[in-house]
């Protein structure tokens, strides 16, 4: 790579990102975060109205239909919430389930959840490993009480894990019956908590999906792909996976609606992100006369 191509920077936000983002020398700004910090960095971009791009926060709506495959939605539905132990931001954290087959779906979901074996994530025997500190244990144990206080039915979880004692392990949680108004139907919560909406209706679907702030992800289950792509141009999300989640291409562009951001990463969307467009004008009249503002001169100025 040519000198001066790639420079690296170490620092924490409040210094190193902040002189970053203020300085005039930067052109543009790519971040990956919180909405709050993506906030703060379009603040402090408007001084020099600075080029950004933000790929924030996710409360993604993973839509299993009524005719969808169970054992694969159900397989899918786990792996969109578990994988990280819920710490991406496009994880599917709301599982919205159709009244007509919620109760056996969810029946193989918790006993299939109950299996998850926590431990070392570099042990090819473990499942799920733990959440990145103690402050984001302590904040994802506040969401899990919030959702008890709530009125949400607590179905397997919610507990510091008794299988690992170092670490800050908590158990892959579900909560059934979440008014998509509440706390942890509505906030990012970053971690292996799953909240499960019924519905009726594919519209009523659809509407409770899109009732986010958030617009990074979403997700539809079905054998019937006319249905599923009804409901995927429905959503109001950056990328929506149809009987599949998580998978990203470096070709497709990958970004949020709403507070999830502004902007594109990946493929020519992503690209084009770090350029400006340009407009050279050459006259190929070349006659003074010609000019479409030839007369609108002084008159006085005129040979």
């Amino acid at each position: 790579m040519p000198k001066g191509v790639l420079n690296i920077v170490t620092g924490f936000g409040p210094e190193a990102g902040a002189e970053l983002v203020s300085s005039p020398l930067v052109d543009k700004i790519a971040f990956t975060g919180s909405t709050m910090t993506g906030q703060l960095i379009m603040r402090a971009a408007a001084a020099n109205l600075k080029k950004i791009t933000l790929e924030c926060g996710g409360k993604s709506a993973n839509i299993v239909l009524d005719d969808a495959d169970m054992k694969l939605a159900v397989d899918g539905a786990m792996y969109a919430i578990f994988y990280h132990a819920g710490q991406c931001c496009e994880a599917g954290t709301r599982l919205l389930l159709p009244n007509s087959i919620a109760d056996e779906f969810i029946h193989k979901l918790v006993e299939k959840t109950k299996r998850i074996k926590l431990g070392d994530p570099m042990q090819m025997a473990t499942d799920m490993g733990p959440l990145v500190s103690q402050k984001q244990f302590d904040r994802v144990m506040g969401y899990i009480n919030k959702g008890k206080a709530e009125g949400a039915k607590l179905l397997v979880g919610g507990e510091k894990s008794a299988e690992c004692e170092k670490g800050f392990f908590i158990e892959p949680t579900i909560f059934d019956h979440v008014n998509n108004k509440a706390t942890i139907a509505q906030e990012e919560i970053f971690g292996p908590v799953l909240s499960i909406i019924r519905y009726n209706t594919i519209d009523e679907a659809i509407a409770l999906a899109n009732d986010s702030i958030y617009g990074l992800g979403g997700g539809v289950w079905s054998k019937d792909s006319e249905r599923a792509m009804y409901v995927a141009k429905r959503l109001r999300a950056g990328t929506v996976w149809i009987n599949e989640w998580h998978l990203l291409n470096e070709r497709a562009p990958f970004g949020g609606y709403k507070q999830s951001g502004i902007g594109r990463e990946f493929g020519l969307y992503g690209l084009k992100e770090y350029t400006e467009s340009k407009h050279i004008h050459i006259d190929e009249v070349g006659v003074r006369e010609k000019k479409t503002w030839y007369d609108t001169v002084v008159p006085s100025s005129r040979p």
